[in-house]
């Protein structure tokens, strides 16, 4: 404190300094304005990117993006039969929480494989889709079984179909079971170089579409014929032939009371597939394969093929050589 001066009662004054210190800030107010600017200009990005999604796609493209990002296995639960009760779907005895059955949703299909323990009848009855493959594949099995008695039951009642006996092979194919009909030298279910069945063939077609009419499994029919060919085959070939001879056989079926639903494939193989290997021009490979396929799972795909075995013991013996061809038609090469 100052002295007061001589002559002067009054105290000195007081000085009072203050020193002010300036803070740093952190460089320009601490640096807060960075994280907000990163974070504008983060939604600057996002915004114009939307824009130019919006521009530079189509609605279609627009859906498949907003599907993408859209949670939609959540929202089914959510949405599922009893979502609005107490658990939300779910239920606290169910080991996986999709207590629903098949019918009242579809979040088990979505979420439980086929071979997994999701449930008790996942669509496992009659006409479910996880049916058993193994065992419609057997009851197809069975069901062609009895077809093939029938069939030859009724065969052996009439005179004239008694004969034609020799004409028909029954083969389990890894398809299902195929009937052939077999031409020889001696007889042809055709005639010769037409598409026209004979009566006796048309008959024993007739048998045939009794026999399968009641059953549900698809029918391919395959035309078969031997190498003989025509004198013209841009007009008439093999190819012509035989694939008229399947249709001809579909009609016949048709007819005979098999619905035209039934009806999967119709083909003509000209002699690409002979039965006498030997010998392609052997009459034997004239022949018309009906095949009654297997029928088909919930999924579309058809049962799990079995052992091909031979029903007709006469198909493990070997081919014998052709005697000399006696029915070739007038005017043409062909012998049908």
């Amino acid at each position: 404190m100052a002295r007061a001066p001589h002559g002067n009662n009054q105290p000195p004054p007081v000085i009072i300094v203050k020193k002010i210190i300036a803070e740093g800030h952190g460089g320009h107010h601490g640096g807060a304005w960075k994280v907000a600017y990163a974070d504008f200009v983060t939604a600057m990005m996002a915004f114009f990117l939307l824009m130019w999604l919006l521009g530079a796609t189509n609605e279609k493209q627009r859906k498949a993006l907003a599907d993408y990002f859209a949670p939609t296995l959540i929202d089914l639960k959510q949405n599922s039969a009893g979502s609005n009760g107490m658990f939300g779907g779910a239920s606290i005895t169910d080991p996986d929480n999709y207590p629903n059955r098949a019918g009242q949703t579809g979040t088990r299909s979505m979420t439980i494989p086929v071979a997994a323990d999701g449930g008790q009848s996942v669509g496992s009855g009659d006409r479910g889709t996880l049916k058993n493959q193994s065992a419609m594949m057997a009851e197809d099995r069975k069901n062609f079984s009895r077809m093939r008695a029938t069939l030859q039951a009724k065969m052996k009642q009439d005179g004239r179909m008694a004969k034609l006996a020799k004409h028909v092979r029954f083969v389990q194919t890894r398809d299902g079971m195929r009937i052939d009909l077999v031409d020889d030298a001696k007889y042809s279910m055709f005639d010769l170089g037409t598409t026209v069945l004979v009566p006796e063939a048309d008959q024993l077609i007739g048998l045939i579409a009794e026999s399968i009419s009641g059953m549900e499994n698809p029918i391919m029919i395959r035309g078969h014929t031997d190498s003989l060919g025509y004198d013209d085959p841009l007009r008439m070939n093999n190819w012509i032939l035989s694939s008229g001879r399947a249709e001809a056989t579909r009609r016949r079926l048709a007819r005979g009371g098999v619905g035209e639903g039934r009806f999967e494939r119709i083909e003509g193989v000209a002699d690409r597939q002979p039965m006498i290997f030997e010998n392609p021009g052997d009459p034997r490979n004239r022949r018309v394969a009906i095949t009654l396929l297997y029928r088909r799972t919930g999924f579309g795909e058809d049962a799990p093929a079995g052992p091909i075995k031979a029903l007709d013991p006469r198909l493990g013996q070997k081919s014998l050589r052709s005697s000399s061809r006696t029915d070739r038609p007038m005017g043409s090469s062909k012998a049908g």
